[in-house]
């Protein structure tokens, strides 16, 4: 019988005792000691019984998931009693009754033969039923049977409170392991196992102080619920316990926080009337091991008035706080901060089948629509439930209406839960939280902070609280993230603001804006407008269109499409009040100048792709103020060199984009030494010739691809940081100067595509930086020595030339392992990409295909006696391929299994970018495990099974894709000798 037939019970333990033995002592101490943990008990005290057992207390007992018979030496001489042992015994056989004896001054070997001083009183009522022995043959084997059963023994325990103390934690753990755990899966926890575990782990570390551990996350990640499952699995082992739930909602009554405070009094040290004065109560827990949980916390004061310091408790308690803001954990002090993560896809599915459809998975036709459930919910559990509740049951037509509507606004049941966070932001850092929300989701992070700046915002302090409150993220890559769900969050409380568009601070839709737009209906309210013009149709502005707008602070018209066109016709504009724009972003702008107003101290950005401006430099003024960038992608943008004395005044420039101006033809003397520039694009100025000479500068990137460049100046020497260089499909060069060696940054050099080039200098091998070379589509005749020795290669690609006269082979390639094993490695890793078909003999591991299965001994990662991976495959492109620039994301996966039959796993050792090539090409490359590798493998004791090699995204026939691959282990020297 599962534990959902014990877990619905009246009571929780029914207790059959001899009241004469013990009613006014053990019982009587047992029954309050079990009322003082809250379980529900049921005590028979009627003092006067009779011959027969009531069918109300016959009914007690089957009403109750445990019982405990407390045997006395008086015990067997009662009818009364046996009578109630028979009826347990029946429950525990038909109802998995949990029975439990405990044998209070009498040996369990004279309950169960009837024996000793408990025979005698047996015997006593023997003699009064002589002509009913089949009624007491029952008794005896009754007796027989409980006294078998696992109990106490008083005999054992010689104090009483400890005999007591240990029977009610024995009650309260089998009552939370086997009536009130869990067992059906739609009742249960989905996807938390893990977390449970990993929190449990971290609570049972010894503290020589009180070890605090805080659940940070946003609203309906399930931030409550892993703190509920860890309590109701640890409380058994702790003289105290109290879960106290929505401290945020409770602290907000009136007087919410003293109850709060008697609540956690009461439930610790279970006392009901527990009196108010806090020292002495302190003083109390002092002396106990206690395990609390303060549910919702938003600031450090809730703590401080519930608790006052955690120096009352003794170091063996536990404390776990739950909260959104991860500044009130840092000002408690807290040892752990675990953040909660959103559900992996398959748990996520389960969570939203449990709901939506009563199962583990989705009802047989749902499939495609709970895929977009899951896309929408993003792994958040509330968002799951909600949604699978409002959708169970409906048929097809409401779902995808549903999911419509959903893209547009956010489920009410859901924005209440989110918007609790929004709420306790201020004005400053609210207004930053609906700009990222609606304009600058997975933007650079530094030119962000430029705008809020300029807006006035704080973002130093604001971005900080936003992260704390998991409302934002900063990625590795530096770009603002945030959870879809808050993203519509911050949407919707910017639909909530007016039911016009019009009305609203901030536009992101293309409908709505396109009706704003068109008939021209813009008001002092709007803010910020983004636009992706690739979604609607042809816009004509009226002139005075932005005059309506003064305090527009956003203003972005950008395409999605690659080929995208200028759908915003206008003629001229009336006097625009760009006064308080910082950030302007006008894909095609239209006119031959930009709006004269435009307030240059206070441009973050101005950015203006593939436009017709013909003047820039003398549109805006005062220079010297310029934040950031300018991006001028014009196509008639700079028909001549502008005035040199207008330079100086650009020196705030970091970023310069003149991409696709086809009228470009030379540069300003002094481009390069602009000091804070670090991004040159020049990409597509087809009648660029040359570069100036150079002086000094602090470039990293410099983009030159389609130019006209004949040779780049031997001064390119003296760009110290140029890191990444990018000279691809220059079909003039013809060479490099030998002056490029002298880069000790550069760790990207992209030639691809320089049909001229006939050859590289000798000395390319003198760069100390990693890097990554790119030679398809080359000229070059002969590949210097020095490239291929060079040991921080980290990738290398070319072709077949018909021109190629020599190639040397890296050494590896010749000498296998031994040049791994004894190179000195700036690199844990090197990606070489050289025509060929064939995967050379001295890899151990080989196959047809992408899979190679390994056989290893299940130490060979716990030894370390592997200490890298030598791969090489055979990839390749059929002719129905076209090469249109498009990289390929190339890697391989070593499948381990642990041997904690948690089955297997993909470990991802290896990724790199690689591009078409005509044929069939041979990508060789190692990857050196670190200790962070070792630690993983250690940890599960893991043991490599086979190694997958994967294209994405996935090349389209049988024919492309990795033909053969190989695999050699790097072994350490020592274990070398030995095989």
């Amino acid at each position: 019988m599962a534990s959902s037939s014990r877990n619905n019970k009246k009571y929780d333990v029914f207790v059959s005792f001899r009241g004469e033995d013990t009613r006014d002592n053990f019982t009587s101490h047992l029954y309050s000691a079990l009322c003082r943990q809250n379980i529900q008990t049921f005590i028979d005290d009627q003092l006067n019984r009779g011959d027969e057992i009531s069918e109300s207390l016959a009914n007690a007992i089957e009403a109750s998931a445990i019982s405990v018979i407390v045997f006395s030496e008086g015990y067997g001489s009662s009818r009364w009693c046996l009578d109630e042992l028979v009826k347990i015994l029946e429950c525990k056989k038909d109802y998995v009754q949990i029975v439990i004896p405990v044998f209070y001054r009498v040996d369990p070997s004279d309950v169960r033969n009837q024996t000793g001083s408990f025979g005698d009183s047996f015997s006593k009522l023997e003699e009064r039923l002589k002509v009913n022995t089949e009624k007491l043959q029952t008794w005896r084997n009754a007796l027989k049977e409980a006294a078998s059963l696992s109990g106490f023994h008083s005999l054992n325990i010689r104090c009483e409170s400890e005999l007591t103390n240990e029977v009610v934690n024995h009650i309260l753990k089998r009552l939370l392991d086997e009536v009130f755990q869990p067992r059906d899966n739609k009742n249960q926890l989905v996807g938390v196992e893990s977390t449970v575990e990993e929190i449990e782990s971290l609570l049972g570390v010894e503290w020589k102080d009180v070890y605090a551990l805080g659940i940070w996350g946003i609203g309906g990640i399930g931030k409550t619920a892993i703190a509920r499952a860890i309590f109701d699995k640890i409380l058994g082992d702790f003289e105290g316990s109290c879960f106290l739930e929505n401290v945020r909602d409770e602290s907000q009554r009136p007087g919410g926080l003293a109850c709060l405070r008697q609540k956690l009094l009461s439930n610790l040290l279970k006392d009901k009337n527990v009196m108010p004065y806090i020292d002495l109560n302190f003083r109390r827990l002092s002396r106990m091991k206690v395990l609390i949980v303060f549910d919702d916390v938003t600031c450090f004061s809730q703590l401080e008035s519930l608790i006052g310091s955690l120096d009352w408790l003794t170091p063996v308690s536990r404390i776990i706080i739950t909260t959104r803001n991860k500044q009130v954990l840092r000002n408690w002090g807290v040892r752990k901060i675990y953040e909660m993560k959103a559900l992996e896809y398959h748990h996520a599915i389960e969570l939203f089948s449990r709901h939506a459809f009563k199962q583990n998975h989705p009802d047989v036709g749902y499939e495609e629509l709970s895929s977009k459930v899951m896309k929408y919910a993003q792994g958040v559990p509330l968002a799951l439930k909600v949604l699978g509740c409002f959708l169970y049951k409906r048929e097809k037509e409401v779902w995808e209406s549903a999911i419509d509507k959903l893209q547009r606004i956010l489920h009410p049941s859901i924005l209440e839960v989110l918007k609790i966070s929004y709420d306790s932001l201020d004005d400053k850092e609210k207004n930053i939280f609906l700009d990222v929300a609606c304009f600058f989701q997975g933007e650079d992070v530094d030119l962000v902070m430029k705008f809020f700046n300029a807006s006035g915002f704080y973002p130093e302090i604001g971005m900080s609280v936003l992260v704390d409150k998991s409302l934002i993220a900063i990625d590795s890559y530096n770009k603002i993230t945030m959870h879809d769900l808050l993203q519509e969050l911050g949407r919707e409380i910017v639909r909530q603001e007016s039911t016009n568009p019009e009305n609203r601070s901030r536009l992101w839709y293309h409908q709505d804006i396109y009706e704003v737009l068109t008939y021209n209906t813009g008001t002092e309210k709007i803010e910020g407008i983004c636009l992706d013009i690739s979604k609607v149709k042809e816009i004509r502005l009226n002139p005075n269109t932005f005059t309506k707008m003064p305090k527009l602070r956003f203003l972005k018209f950008y395409s999605s499409s690659v080929n995208g066109e200028n759908k915003c016709k206008i003629s001229y504009l009336h006097d625009p009040r760009f006064a308080e724009v910082k950030y302007l972003h006008w894909y095609g702008y239209p006119l031959k100048s930009l709006p004269s107003n435009l307030t240059a101290e206070k441009l973050v950005l101005l950015e203006e792709p593939d436009s017709d401006i013909e003047r820039l430099w003398d549109c805006v003024k005062h220079y010297s103020k310029l934040n950031q960038i300018i991006h001028a992608a014009c196509n008639k943008l700079i028909a001549k060199t502008p005035n040199p004395t207008l330079m100086p005044s650009l020196n705030k420039l970091v970023i310069l984009n003149l991409r696709g101006s086809k009228s470009l033809k030379s540069l300003p003397a002094r481009i390069f030494n602009l000091e804070f520039l670090i991004k040159l694009d020049l990409s597509g100025c087809s009648k660029l010739k040359r570069l100036p000479e150079i002086l000094s500068g602090n470039i990293s990137w410099l983009l030159l691809r389609g130019t006209a460049i004949k040779e780049l100046p031997s001064s390119i020497e003296l760009l110290h940081r140029l890191g990444y260089l990018d000279l691809s499909d220059c079909k003039r060069l013809k060479c490099l100067p030998s002056s490029l060696c002298k880069l000790k940054s550069l760790g990207v050099l992209d030639l691809h595509g320089c049909s001229n080039l006939q050859r590289l200098p000798e000395c390319l091998g003198q760069l100390s930086s990693p890097i990554l070379l790119n030679l398809a589509k080359t000229n070059i005749e002969r590949i210097p020595e020095s490239i291929i020795q060079l040991f921080v290669l980290r990738y290398l690609l070319f072709n077949y030339s018909e021109r190629l006269q020599s190639l040397p082979k890296p050494p590896f390639l010749a000498r296998g392992y031994d040049f791994l094993v004894q190179g000195d490695f700036f690199m844990d890793k090197g990606h070489i990409v050289l025509p060929g078909n064939e995967i050379p003999e001295w890899f151990k591991f080989q196959s047809v295909g992408s899979f190679i299965t390994l056989e290893m001994p299940p130490d060979s990662f716990n030894n370390s006696i592997v200490q890298g991976i030598v791969f090489s495959a055979i990839l390749a492109f059929s002719d129905r391929h076209v090469d249109c620039g498009r990289w390929f994301s190339f890697s391989f996966e070593l499948k381990v299994k642990t041997t904690k039959d948690c089955g297997p796993h993909d470990t991802r050792l290896f990724q790199s970018r690689v591009n078409y090539v005509e044929s069939d090409h041979l990508h060789l490359g190692y990857y050196l495990l670190c200790e962070e590798d070792f630690n993983g493998f250690w940890k599960c004791n893991c043991i490599p099974e086979a190694v997958h090699f994967n294209v994405f995204p996935p090349l389209e026939c049988q024919c492309c894709g990795v033909k053969k691959c190989g695999i050699h282990l790097l072994h350490t020297p020592d274990s070398m000798n030995s095989m």
